[in-house]
Order: C-alpha cells, then structure tokens, then sequence
C-alpha cells in the first residue's frame, strides 16, 4: 500500500486537538500522512488515540478516561451521505471500547476548525463547554446552561455565538451520568449507544460549540463532483414506487415474509423507497409482524403478542400524519428524518424530531405500548434530556416486567403502577430514569448493574449483551446480528453487520474479496452457521471504513453504486484498492477488539442473554421452538477474525500483516 506525500488538508487536515479539561489548557497535534494511510480518521483515528493514551483498567466515569470526537475523511468533500461523526471512548455500559456515530451537522462544522478530532482529558471542576473556530479554542463557563435540556443549551449557545455554529451537548441525563446517556446535535441527532454522554458528564463538559468555517477541499475535487452527480442521478430512479407503497403494503410484507418458505435477497431500491417516504418508522409494523421486532421484551411474538391490528396504531402511516416538513443531515439526498408537530392528544409538541424504527420498538412492542401519542412524547423526552431510547426503552420494559412479578412494588417506584401497555407509566418512568430519581437513580445504570441490585431473579428479565441493552432487531430474522450482539467489541450494536446489510450494499460489485449473496434462500440456508462468518467479517470490515469516511450507513444500502473506493482515492490522493480500504476496516476493527483484550475483556466469554438467540425457546410465532447455536456462531467468527477462544488474543501474524506487531506484543 504505497503512499505518496501529500498535501495536508486534501481530505484531512493532519491536525487533531487535545484539550486538558483538568488544567484547562490544549495543544494541537500534527500528523504525518501516513497515520491517515493506516487509519483514515473517524472511528480509526479514534481506535489509534485511544489505543496509545488511555491506560487500561480507568474508571469509564472518571478522569482518567478519554472522549473523542472525531470526523470522517469525506466529510464535507463534494461527496453524499458524508455528514457524520463519531464519538469514541471507554463506555460506561461495556466497560471496554465505545463508539457512538451520528448524523446531523456538527461534522462539517467541527471539521471546518481545521481539524479532523478533538480530545477531551481530565475533568473540570465546574461545568464548562469548548468552543473553536478554526482560530480560537475557549473553555467556557456552562454554568448557566447545566441543567438545560439539549435544545434549550443549542438556543442559547447559538444567541451567543451566532445562530450558524452548531453544538454537539448532553442534556440531564449525561449530567446525571446515566450509563446510555447520549450527545445531541441539531435539536436530536443522537450518539446514542456506548453511554458516552455519561462520559461527558463526567467530565463537566456540557457542549462543543463548532463555528469553523475553512473546507478541507479534496486532491480531485472536479473527479469527485462528476461521482457524485452520476451517483445522484442514479439514486433518483424509480421514484415512481413512492406513490404506490403504503404502510399496508409493508405490513403485508412483512406478513409475506413471516409465512413464505423461502427468502429473496433484499432489493435496495425498495429500502431506498420506504427511507425517502416513511424513513424508519417505515418498518414499524412490517418488522412487528415478521419477526424481526423484539416484544415483551424479548419474551414474547409479534403476530401473538402484538399483532398489526395493534402495531398499525404506531405504524408509518400513524407517524407520518404528524410530518409538516422533512429533514435531512448534512449531504442527505434521501432525507430520511422528518420534524413533526403533535398537535392532538394529551402530548403536543409544537416541534419534534420524527421518531426512529428504533425508538417507537423500544417504547412500543417492547412494553406493548401501541399509544401513538406516548411514543412521541417519550422520543422528545429522550431527545431533549440526551438518552438512548433503545436502552431507555429495555430498561422501562425490564422494569415492567419486574414490577408485573412482584419484584418491584409502587413503594419502589414512587406510586406509578407499572403496566404492559401503559404509555403513560413509561412516561413518568422515563422521567425518573432522566433525573436519577427513585428506582430511576438504579434503571439509569443499566438492566444489568440494575438486575445486580435489584436481584431477586431479576437476570432473567435483564436483556442484554455484554452489559449494553440489545437492539430492536430479532437475531433469529438475521444471525449476522447474532454474531455482532455477541462478538463485536461494542457489543449489542445493529449497524455494524448482517447478512441483510450485505443483500443491500451489494459490496462485491465494489471489492473482489466479497461473494455475491444468493438469490433466494431456504430456512435451513438461513440458519447454517458454517458459511456466514466471512461475509460479516467483510461487512464488518466496511462498517469501519464507512466510520473512518464520514458516511452513512443507510447510504450505502440505497443503492446507486456509491463510489465509496472512488471518492476516497480522489479526496486524499491516494490510489489503494477496494481491498486495501477493506484492509484500513479491518485493522480498525482488530485495534477496536484490542481495546477490549487490554481491558480484560474476551467477547467470548460475555454470551448474551438467553432471550436474544432463544434460550428458552419462545413458545409462539416464527421462532417457535428455534434456539440459535451461539457457541458455533461466535466460535466461526473467531475464527475468521484470527482471535484465540479462550484468550481473545489476535494471531500475531494476522496482526502483522496489518502493521499492528507492536499492539500484538502488548497484548502477549
């Protein structure tokens, strides 16, 4: 992987900042064009920041700990779907590595400060945000703005700094330290998993305020707006379907896929269709219906226990009623958000974000809650206080189940009597769990450390994987979720892989390394474990360089032939290959599960629990009586990833062919 010199700020701009939040000071550091060579930057600058600065065995919410935003390599380059960003470091959840992604468009805006990362160290003693432009760097007093919600901190920080920067905050509940505590952008753009918002709490840092305005330009900036336009112009076909799709067509096809014998690969035109009408509240009810939801949490079935005459209430078609306009992050041409107003029932918003897929499971088939309007209320709540509604949604539903054996009483939880289906008791739950209030203070650690305290028998209903509250995707629709659950190193994480992202993104048009998925498929191909560990290890690997880019997910299941190879060889100059960038993913995912190793931590060991892959089996449905073989999944994907069982350790000639002997020598 030859690299040539280059100019810095083509792509990146070989800077990244620290800040000393304990000292109150910052320095730059420059950085030879070969780190970007190895890593890119995003998630991979983040992997290596961590890696070489932070101890192993530090409290995830103490001083010690290190929180990193970091920015794509195409990030505000003439590319698509390149808005944004992530957030790195130990989590509280896991205790072991941490990632958050997130769209919006503080990206761009933290890029144009001219640099590709910002570190935070230390801890302030009192509350303050950092703002940069590029020129200055300011640590400022957030005394007046702790205690705010994430929109009213935006408000203020734009009437005082101007109404174009944009803010990256925590709101009460990353002050409280919550364990899935988020960081907020643009009135609801969430990095949500990891609880690095707890992180930030801890930390005293309220706020990043970006007010850059300096592009990064590209190598070929006319060689990637001529990708760019074609790859428009490819995404604008078929436009014809959003006029005949409705949502009792994807309640049907869900029904069509929970019933037929035989699956076909997943078209990426038809994905394209439902994120540019519904967005994710798209598959709401189809996933509801085919299975691929989680209900009761977790112990129970969508066509049994939440069947479409009840999950057609928080359908797409009830959500969408609420749209007044759409929203789109940062060099969207889908626009898959939305910005609502509720204006009936007994929670009106004057304006909220569109709720995800994933939120409306979590607070609906989850708890059985088909309350339209507590969906809502809920998503605003978590969105301005700065909480994963997918771990805020497990816990309440945890908690329920609790409260419905006797193991939680009202005494517990301040009189609200916790029931399935009661969108109002998830509400006034929520609002404990924000504020650390009651049996609040012990849900916001998480089902697991809740389930410790709690005890009682309560592990049978504390779902999780590794520590962090499981997704709203079924591993028994798709076991490549199965192996991300359980042996990624954030585990419990949806978008890194499955077999369904690989029908999508069709990545063996682009890298030689990747098979062609089949056509068509039977329950019993669905379920082998033998042949489907080196398609996610690829996949996987182009999660990571996906991060490393700046780009969305979604985009690159829509179809179109995203250039991905193309925009980056352009904006940096380089000139590797498609399997060289996959090489780039996987050394970042090896130093990501390196982390973890240096913490103590082997994936193997932390087997999710029970009701994630059957165990018991459910008694209804289309998983009736199916249990996934956990230890064969996890036992193929070690072995692709060239990870010892017991140990966890990588093979040290596997790591040197990825230029990480030194990180294989400290794990000796």
């Amino acid at each position: 992987m030859a690299v040539e010199k280059g100019k810095a700020g083509t792509g990146f701009w070989g800077r990244i900042l620290h800040v000393n939040l304990t000292e109150g000071s910052f320095e730059y550091e420059d950085l030879d064009r070969e780190v970007y060579a190895k890593y890119l930057s995003g998630v991979g600058l983040g992997a290596k920041v961590l890696w070489e600065r932070l101890k192993p065995g530090v409290d995830p919410l103490g001083p010690d700990n290190i929180l990193g935003f970091t920015t794509g390599v195409l990030t505000d380059t003439p590319s698509l779907f390149t808005g944004r960003f992530t957030v790195v470091g130990k989590s509280p959840l896991s205790g072991g590595w941490g990632d958050s992604n997130c769209g919006g468009y503080f990206a761009p805006f933290l890029k144009r400060c001219q640099v590709d990362a910002v570190f935070f160290y230390g801890a302030a003693e009192k509350p303050v945000y950092l703002y940069l432009d590029g020129k200055d760097v300011l640590i400022e007093d957030a005394g007046e703005i702790w205690g705010k919600d994430i929109i009213e901190t935006e408000e203020y920080l734009k009437a005082k700094h101007g109404k174009r920067v944009q803010v990256a905050s925590i709101g009460q509940a990353g002050e409280n330290k919550c364990r899935f505590a988020g960081i907020c952008n643009d009135g609801g753009r969430i990095a949500a998993r990891s609880g690095l918002g707890g992180v930030m709490g801890s930390k005293n840092l309220k706020a990043v305020v970006a007010a850059g305005k300096k592009r990064v330009g590209a190598v070929q900036k006319d060689v990637m707006k001529e990708l760019t336009k074609e790859y428009r112009e490819n995404l604008g076909k078929m436009r014809f379907l959003e006029k005949v799709l409705d949502g009792n067509g994807l309640a049907l096809t869900g029904w069509i896929t929970r019933v037929l014998p035989i699956y076909p690969r997943q078209p990426s035109f038809l994905w394209r269709t439902i994120l540019r009408k519904f967005g994710t509240p798209g598959l709401t009810a189809m996933s509801a219906e085919s299975g691929d939801s989680p209900i009761k949490n977790w112990g129970g079935s969508g066509c049994k226990d939440f069947p479409l005459s009840t999950v057609k209430a928080i359908g797409p078609d009830a959500v969408l009623q609420f749209q007044k306009k759409k929203y789109g992050c940062y060099s969207c041409p889908i626009q898959c958000g939305g910005i609502m107003k509720v204006d009936k029932g007994p929670h009106q918003l004057a304006e909220t974000h569109k709720p995800e897929y994933e939120s409306i499971c979590a607070f609906g088939g989850m708890a059985l809650n088909n309350d339209v309007y507590s969906i809502f209320k809920l998503n605003d709540m978590c969105n301005r206080a700065g909480i994963d509604t997918i771990s805020c949604g497990a816990v309440c539903s945890f908690a329920v189940e609790c409260f419905e054996n006797g193991l939680l009483t009202e005494k517990d939880t301040n009189g609200v009597k916790l029931a399935w289906g009661d969108g109002e008791a998830l509400i006034r739950l929520t609002e404990m769990i924000i504020n650390r209030e009651g049996i609040g203070d012990v849900l916001a650690e998480g089902v697991k450390v809740a389930s410790e305290r709690i005890q009682k028998g309560s592990d049978e209903y504390a779902v999780h994987c590794g520590g962090v509250e499981p997704p709203m995707h079924d591993p028994r629709m798709d076991i490549g979720y199965g192996m991300a659950y359980y042996c990624d190193p954030s585990p419990g994480r949806h978008t890194i892989c499955s077999n369904m992202y690989l029908d999508l993104q069709e990545l063996e048009k682009q890298f030689p390394s990747a098979d062609k998925p089949a056509q068509f498929f039977t329950d019993k191909e669905k379920y082998r474990t033998d042949n489907k560990a080196k398609g996610i290890a690829i996949d996987t690997y182009f999660k990571m360089l996906v991060d490393c880019s700046g780009l969305c997910m979604f985009g690159t299941q829509v179809g179109g032939g995203m250039p991905v190879v193309k925009w980056l060889n352009a904006a940096t100059g380089f000139d590797f290959t498609p399997d060289e960038y996959l090489a780039i993913g996987e050394r970042v995912h090896q130093l990501r599960h390196a982390f973890n190793v240096r913490e103590g931590i082997n994936e193997a060991k932390n087997l999710p629990h029970g009701r994630v892959y059957g165990n018991p089996p459910l008694k209804a449905g289309p998983y009736k009586n199916l249990t996934l073989d956990m230890d064969a999944l996890g036992k193929y994907y070690y072995a692709e990833m060239g990870w010892d069982w017991e140990t966890g350790k990588p093979h040290p000639a596997r790591m040197k062919n990825l230029d990480l002997e030194t990180v294989a020598e400290t794990l000796k």
